[in-house]
């Protein structure tokens, strides 16, 4: 079992950026598909993002279209993390955001994966 432990949340105006990071403990994270998903009040949980490790020795990520092209997900393999650059932050981006690892079947479907972190408030004032 994997525990995970996000931080980097807070409050942002429109237009900034945020940092998240998920460091875990319980095993490396090297070969590990991890993901990112949100949940606003009243809302599902939602798929962000995910990284899985891909052949040639490299990182597959994947975004919701609600996010592309203003969010990275990212490793530091040395520290075991995983991190989520957010950019051009807007007011619907407010939520509690979570840190996943290793999804047992569908990779953008919260219910398949098996370890989740405690979650950090982004908040993004107009």
């Amino acid at each position: 079992q994997v525990q995970l432990v996000e931080s980097g949340g807070g409050l942002v105006q429109a237009g900034g950026s945020l940092r998240l990071s998920c460091t875990g403990s319980g095993r490396t994270f090297t070969s590990l598909p991890m993901g990112w998903f949100r949940q606003a009040p009243g809302k599902e949980r939602e798929f962000v993002a995910t990284t899985t490790w891909s052949t040639g020795n490299t990182y597959y990520a994947d975004y919701a279209d609600s996010v592309k092209g203003r969010f990275t997900i990212f490793r530091d393999i040395a520290k075991n993390a995983v991190y989520l650059q957010m950019s051009s932050l807007k007011p619907e981006d407010t939520a509690v955001y979570y840190c996943a690892a290793s999804p047992s079947g569908n990779a953008r479907s919260a219910k398949d994966y098996a370890s989740w972190g405690q979650g950090t408030q982004v908040t993004v004032s107009s």
